[in-house]
């Protein structure tokens, strides 16, 4: 019975996968690029990697998709005459005969692998405890490569400064996205006033336990996003300026947080992003609760857009 449900999402990602790839309009591949994300989540659950399919279904799926569907939104007026405009056969073929040969050369690299394949997973399990934190997820991405983790909030970080980038000089420090104005009396206007504080709740529950179960700072600030955009897209509220000073203390507030803990550690545990004996988890904890705000804001802001007007 599992090797069957295996089977079939595997069959059905590559399906949704070919169809993202073969769709006709921008907008039908976008749907199906929000329907991929939500099966590989499912895998991820399959796998036993709750942390893992969180994060795909709010990233990957979630505001990835939403973000590609806003852009599909956005060039349908230009999309018929750029459709129109096919490359010739021999584009064609270099194209697919480039493919071929990269999908033959990944398969080869994987084929190639030893068996058991090497892996540091032994060794992490045995020094996991020296952190303090009951989640591995955790403890691997807070410690064992917090320097990942690190750059990962900080490319986030410059993603917002690369959408904001894309705003006219005229609009500069103005607010992201345009002004929704939906029917008070709307279904999404309810939902808007019902779902946002049951979300908060939610949101800070998977934060709050990440350290020992599934959660964490990247699953709970989705989620807070997702209830900020969800009262913005209603009408109920609007994003604030970017150019307000508690935006952008907001935003760098905590990569900033995580870069003093890590220069503190050369001085105190011997490395950058080392942590003193004993207070490893209370560290973790400091740079999660300081990157929670920061990362909801910054998922919000990068898709609410660039600025289209005035900060009045």
């Amino acid at each position: 019975m599992i090797e069957a449900l295996n089977f079939g999402l595997a069959m059905l990602i590559l399906g949704l996968a070919i169809w993202t790839v073969i769709a006709g309009s921008t907008f039908t591949a976008a749907v199906a690029f929000v329907a991929y994300g939500m099966v590989l989540a499912l895998v991820w659950v399959q796998l036993d990697g709750i942390d893992v399919a969180l994060m795909e279904a709010a990233i990957g799926g979630g505001l990835t998709g939403a973000m590609l569907i806003l852009a599909a939104g956005r060039l349908r007026d230009t999309e018929a005459a750029s459709g129109a405009e096919r490359p010739g056969l021999p584009i064609r073929i270099v194209a697919g005969v480039v493919a071929a040969c990269l999908t033959a050369a990944l398969a080869a690299a994987v084929l190639a692998l030893p068996h058991p394949a090497p892996t540091l997973a032994h060794a992490t399990a045995g020094n996991l405890a020296a952190t303090g934190v009951g989640n591995p997820i955790t403890g691997v991405l807070m410690a064992f490569r917090a320097m990942d983790t690190l750059l990962e909030a900080i490319v986030v970080l410059f993603t917002v400064i690369g959408v904001w980038s894309l705003a006219p000089d005229r609009v500069w420090g103005g607010r992201p996205g345009r002004l929704h104005r939906v029917d008070p009396d709307s279904i999404l206007a309810y939902l808007a006033r019902v779902l946002p504080p049951i979300g908060i709740i939610v949101a800070v529950y998977i934060f709050w336990i990440g350290a020992d179960l599934p959660g964490g700072k990247f699953q709970g600030a989705s989620i807070l996003a997702a209830m900020w955009m969800l009262a913005v897209m209603a009408g109920l509220a609007d994003a604030p300026p970017i150019s307000r000073t508690w935006v952008r203390l907001g935003l760098v507030g905590g990569p900033v947080v995580f870069i003093a803990i890590g220069a503190a550690g050369v001085a105190t545990a011997g490395g950058f992003l080392a942590y003193p004996d004993g207070l490893a988890k209370p560290l973790i904890k400091v740079i999660e609760f300081a990157l929670l705000p920061s990362l909801a804001l910054a998922l919000a802001l990068i898709l609410a857009g660039a600025p289209e007007r005035p900060a009045r």
